[in-house]
């Protein structure tokens, strides 16, 4: 009977090791998991350096590279999106600095009803490696009937680019987080696209300054976004002015970490207005986004 009543006792302490071993083991990976860390890799969208990229396409892009951003998103300067080079040609120069261009803005209200323009865009993107064509901008609608019209636009073109590999989605500005008739629309575009063929980027410049609550809006539509863009403003005499990352009033700890629990994939830079330079600028955002742990 001792040496049951012992067997028995060895065996509880046993498994209650063994359990309070597991217990510590999660408790550890739920710390590691929540523990800051920085974002690596971040992005830029060259739509920062609008005022110096077009006189030296190549040269810009290498300065950005070695300044620490290793992912570019492009916008549609007037020689396009790819700065005048062929798809080849730029996939092969993005190599070479070690950069991936991984969407880009483009002109989608001005190609929306044009097949043959919409199609040379695909094609330009996907030989040149992207993966995300954005719509950047589409203006306050002034009715729902408005609203519905980019929505079946939006399903429409975003079947078709993922037919070719690639993925659609829509960069909001303010206008669309704020009420119209009592709602917003950007919630009617995110109920009314298909997931399938339309993502999001959510601007966290632009929703704060619309006095949405990002962390809410993130928890409830938050798988819908795969890409963010970053930039720091203040609001002066009730607008907002940008500055350089870290110099404005928006908390990027708590921001920033809540985007990427929320799986937001890519992290893109965006800088309108500068204190000094373009280039000054760009400089200080990568220094602050490589000491940034969230």
């Amino acid at each position: 009977m001792q040496r049951r009543s012992f067997l028995k006792q060895s065996g509880l302490l046993t498994a209650g090791a063994f359990t309070l071993g597991q217990s510590a083991s999660m408790a550890a990976t739920l710390l590691t998991n929540n523990a800051a860390k920085p974002i690596s890799p971040f992005g830029v969208q060259l739509y920062s350096v609008r005022d110096v990229i077009p006189k030296d396409p190549k040269g810009v892009m290498t300065q950005l590279a070695q300044m620490g951003y290793k992912q570019f998103e492009s916008f549609g300067g007037a020689k396009g999106f790819l700065w005048g080079m062929e798809p080849k040609e730029m996939k092969s120069f993005l190599d070479g600095i070690g950069v991936e261009m991984v969407s880009t803005h483009f002109n989608f209200r001005g190609e929306m009803d044009k097949p043959d323009a919409l199609k040379k865009s695909i094609e330009m993107a996907k030989g040149a490696g992207l993966s995300y064509l954005l719509c950047p901008f589409i203006g306050p609608q002034k009715t729902w009937d408005d609203w519905k019209k980019i929505a079946d636009a939006f399903n429409s073109f975003g079947e078709e680019a993922r037919k070719s590999g690639l993925k659609f989605g829509y960069h909001n500005h303010n206008y669309s987080f704020i009420p119209l008739d009592g709602k917003l629309p950007q919630e009617y575009l995110l109920a009314n696209t298909d997931p399938k063929n339309v993502m999001f980027e959510l601007d966290l410049c632009w929703i704060d300054v619309a006095g949405v609550d990002t962390t809410e809006h993130l928890k409830k539509y938050g798988s819908r976004y795969e890409l963010c863009h970053i930039k720091d403003y203040k609001k002066e005499n009730g607008k907002p002015v940008q500055n350089d990352l870290g110099k404005g009033s928006v908390d990027f700890k708590k921001t920033l970490r809540v985007a990427m629990d929320s799986g937001i994939k890519y992290f893109i830079v965006e800088q309108e207005e500068y204190p000094e330079s373009p280039m000054v600028s760009m400089k200080n955002d990568a220094e602050y986004m490589k000491t940034l742990s969230v």
